[in-house]
């Protein structure tokens, strides 16, 4: 027997029932082949022969390799979850995975930009189809907080124009409703106008390229890339990035970490706490550069 039965229909099942994104579906096969290479090189070849020690030595075999602390917990969520599955389809008899420990990794806090920053970075001059396009992708960007897949999966009709909202697909086809602001609207209206001019109207992605086909997430990247760099904002630009200045600033201004839990669409409150440190590691700032005894 191989590992490979029951592989396919587990594939499947991410898709189907837990609605795993493709990005997310390449990262459980790259961590379940690297873990199924190292199980054959130890001559175990069937579910039921892995134990705890054997994803023990698999672990610390990763670690010896490099692999941060992030990573081989994700590695780790993989096995366990392969494993439950297996387990509930009566194909292996336990979770070997289950009280594994990772090493753990110092948490890093995300990168933002400050307002004069994006101020800076926004402000670029011209009008034609691709900066208007550039525009309108960082306002929303910045705007929405978005992740970039659903940035890139807009389509036409998600735009609500009286309501002023966006209808956002995010992880796992969870669906929200996101505001976004006048200079969102400008930006939009500005690139639409082109869009029309250049795009089949059959086509219902919202940002398209210059095949007039939905535009793909490494387009996204470079130009925010070129963009910051043309500006001289001084660092290397990635989407994420104003996602995480997003949710900096309105917890800054607004205190509510709720809203900002739903507006970015995080399922659980505990992933948007990471930006209480930010904010306190701002507020930090000030003290230390404004109260008398914080000084030598």
């Amino acid at each position: 027997m191989s590992f490979e039965p029951y592989l396919k229909a587990f594939y499947s099942y991410l898709e189907s029932e837990r609605r795993y994104s493709p990005h997310t579906l390449a990262a459980y096969q790259r961590d379940l082949s690297a873990f199924i290479a190292f199980s054959q090189q130890q001559n175990i070849d069937d579910w039921k022969q892995v134990d705890d020690l054997h994803v023990r030595a698999f672990v610390a075999s990763q670690h010896r390799k490099g692999l941060s602390g992030s990573s081989l917990q994700r590695q780790l969520s993989s096995i366990r979850t392969l494993f439950n599955y297996l387990c509930r389809h009566h194909h292996a008899d336990k979770n070997p995975a289950q009280g594994v420990p990772a090493p753990k990794s110092p948490k890093r806090l995300p990168e933002t930009l400050t307002i004069d920053q994006l101020e800076c970075l926004l402000a670029f001059p011209g009008d034609d189809a691709l900066a208007c396009r550039d525009r309108a992708v960082m306002e929303l960007l910045y705007g929405c907080g978005l992740r970039l897949s659903e940035l890139t999966g807009l389509e036409l009709g998600d735009i609500d124009w009286q309501q002023r909202t966006l209808s956002v697909t995010g992880k796992g086809r969870k669906q929200r409703r996101v505001p976004f602001g006048k200079k969102a609207e400008q930006a939009l209206k500005q690139w639409l106008k082109h869009r029309a001019i250049e795009t089949e109207h059959t086509q219902k992605a919202l940002f398209t390229g210059r095949n007039g086909q939905r535009i793909s997430n490494s387009s996204i990247q470079q130009r925010l890339k070129k963009r910051a760099k043309q500006q001289g904002v001084g660092i290397s630009l990635h989407p994420h990035m104003l996602r995480h200045s997003f949710a900096s600033h309105i917890l800054e201004s607004s205190n509510d970490l709720r809203a900002v839990q739903e507006l970015l669409g995080h399922a659980n409150l505990s992933t948007t706490q990471i930006y209480t440190h930010l904010d306190f590691q701002h507020l930090a700032g000030v003290y230390d550069k404004a109260h008398p005894r914080s000084k030598k």
